[in-house]
């Protein structure tokens, strides 16, 4: 036993775990790495991150941001397709989660950056020798001659050009076999709409799902704030999740609105339901320097300013929520801009049509649309700006006709964004606003479903983001890290709370530690003691992939994995 003491001191200690001998099911596949190909048209720009990572600076890692004082949870670096090892696809089953509004509208928007990259998704995978399976679920709403999954094979295979085969497993309740493999390189599964298991997450139904698949590639961000089968549940029964190249570029715009990196930042806000929205509208309000209200939510802002308001346009529900706003914004030095003036409906002459000022919207008349004065002030702030976001709809009731303030204010953003000015755009109804105003949307961030987008302003964790595989750039500046990274280090995989780590960087000042935990404030917290106890051969880290982190460690430290069976590793553990 001393033998292995000492080899263990020579050597890096890897795991609590064996390495060895994982059952098919359920394993994941950890190794990471970067691999080069070439992008046809397509410039996706690269992302890096560590999951989080605290006290240690680098290009690679993203800090927390903060909303007075309480912290937003930064978005983990995930595992995407175009990090994976391009040779690890060849000959592998790989499931692909797609969105169907993109490959199943009656006419498929090839101006769509997020229709080319889904579509390289599936090409990419397809070139790499893997075997591709599609799933998704679709309604007659997007096209009306959606009836089976024969159908959808039959335009998937005009849009890839390829031949999709529909298989017909799921309603049979039987797991895919091998042999249902060989009818074609790319498979169809049933419309997962018609099973109340996707919903539900069932995991049993995920399981059914992803039967003889290897890995998975989920490129339909904007479910990712619901809790599917086909994109959460799968990811426990494959070998590797990650993001394909749609998802990955939704994800790098979405980390983009909470950037502070240009001012003045504002925010042109539509749409309605404030209570529900006032965390998002706290955080914008925390990067932004002004707020702009142009929907339904900017009555509730009237009245919380203590203007009046006709009795029919004020949410009971939504008065705290706006007085919070309000106040917070005040705190924080933001400007708070709501329409001065509008374009109004007669209720009992629908055809009467007339602008009126926002303190003199008569009983019997109803907002419809943005007043010129309105579109002025609003036109004067967006001119001085350097950074936009618009989200949600200019509308003040759910089936108004009126759709010139909507027009305008794509005009002005169009017209700023040829002035070096960021600007994104969110929402189905904004999105199609600057495709019908603009010559190109190449110079936007456009995010076309808005509901991921206000989980994530509300600090939300979106599941199908966190269902991924965390994963690590490659190069780590161990540097930074430690005072002298070249001493032997020892890894301690669920390091807790901290105390062996700390125990033994005071004990052995020859190697360094270094900590692997799942638990986050477990880790924040032990950071804070190494720091202040001024620790130079310590080091935490809050890691769900541990195989991903350990062969960097081998690849930097050159030095060889040596697995350590349960029982050594506890005899060396306490008996040093």
């Amino acid at each position: 036993m001393s033998q292995l003491l000492n080899a263990l001191r020579e050597t890096l200690v890897l795991s609590k775990l064996s390495f060895h001998n994982y059952p098919r099911k359920g394993r994941k596949l950890l190794q990471h790495g970067s691999c080069s190909y070439p992008i046809k048209n397509i410039q996706l720009p690269l992302q890096g991150g560590l999951e989080v990572v605290t006290h240690v600076k680098s290009s690679h890692m993203e800090k927390a941001s903060l909303c007075d004082g309480v912290e937003l949870e930064a978005w983990p670096h995930v595992q995407t397709l175009r990090e994976f090892p391009r040779e690890e696809l060849f000959a592998k089953v790989v499931m692909v989660r797609f969105d169907s509004t993109i490959f199943l509208g009656e006419k498929l928007d090839w101006s769509s950056q997020s229709a080319l990259r889904a579509l390289y998704t599936i090409k990419f995978l397809h070139e790499s020798g893997a075997k591709v399976i599609l799933v998704s679920a679709w309604s007659m709403k997007i096209n009306p001659k959606l009836l089976a999954a024969e159908a959808v094979a039959d335009i998937l295979s005009s849009v890839l050009q390829l031949k999709v085969a529909a298989l017909r497993c799921i309603s049979c309740n039987m797991p895919l076999e091998r042999k249902d493999l060989q009818k074609a390189d790319i498979l169809l599964l049933e419309n997962l709409s018609n099973y109340k298991e996707e919903a539900a997450n069932c995991s049993k139904f995920a399981e059914l799902l992803s039967s003889e698949v290897d890995f998975f590639v989920n490129d339909s961000f904007f479910q990712s704030h619901k809790i599917l089968a086909s994109t959460v549940g799968v990811a426990r029964f494959c070998y590797a999740s990650m993001a394909g190249f749609s998802f990955e570029e939704s994800l790098c715009q979405l980390k983009k609105t909470a950037k502070t990196n240009k001012k003045p930042y504002i925010a042109i806000i539509g749409g309605g339901n404030l209570n529900n929205k006032a965390a998002a509208l706290q955080f914008l309000a925390s990067r932004c320097d002004a707020l702009v209200f142009v929907g339904q939510m900017s009555f509730q802002i009237i009245h919380a300013l203590g203007h009046s308001v006709p009795p029919n346009l004020v949410e009971l529900e939504s008065q705290k929520a706006a007085l919070d706003i309000v106040q917070f914004a005040h705190d924080k030095n933001v400007l708070i801009l709501y329409p001065k003036d509008f374009w109004c409906v007669n209720q009992h002459l629908p055809k009467r049509l007339d602008f009126l000022p926002v303190h003199g919207v008569l009983d019997g008349w109803l907002p419809v649309d943005l007043g010129p004065s309105s579109l002025d002030e609003i036109n004067s702030l967006v001119t001085n700006s350097k950074k936009i976001i618009w989200i949600g709809p200019v509308k003040f009731w759910s089936s108004s006709p009126y759709t010139g303030g909507t027009s305008k204010l794509a005009q002005m953003l169009y017209k700023q964004c040829q002035c070096e000015c960021e600007i994104t755009i969110v929402g189905g109804t904004a999105c199609e606003a600057i495709k019908n105003e603009s010559s190109s949307v190449s110079s936007f961030n456009m995010l076309e479903n808005a509901s991921a987008v206000w989980e994530f302003l509300k600090g939300q964790k979106l599941p199908g983001v966190m269902a991924l595989d965390r994963a690590y750039p490659f190069e780590i500046d161990w540097n930074i890290a430690y005072s002298d990274p070249s001493r032997p280090l020892v890894v301690d995989i669920g390091s807790g709370n901290g105390l062996f780590i700390m125990g033994m960087t005071r004990k052995r000042k020859d190697l360094n530690f270094l900590g692997l935990e799942i638990n986050g404030k477990l880790v924040k917290r032990c950071l804070d003691s190494v720091h202040q106890s001024g620790i130079t051969n310590g080091m935490l880290f809050l890691s769900s992939v541990l195989g991903t982190l350990l062969k960097q460690m081998q690849h930097q430290h050159s030095v060889p994995l040596f697995p350590v069976t349960l029982e050594n590793w506890f005899f060396f553990r306490y008996s040093i």
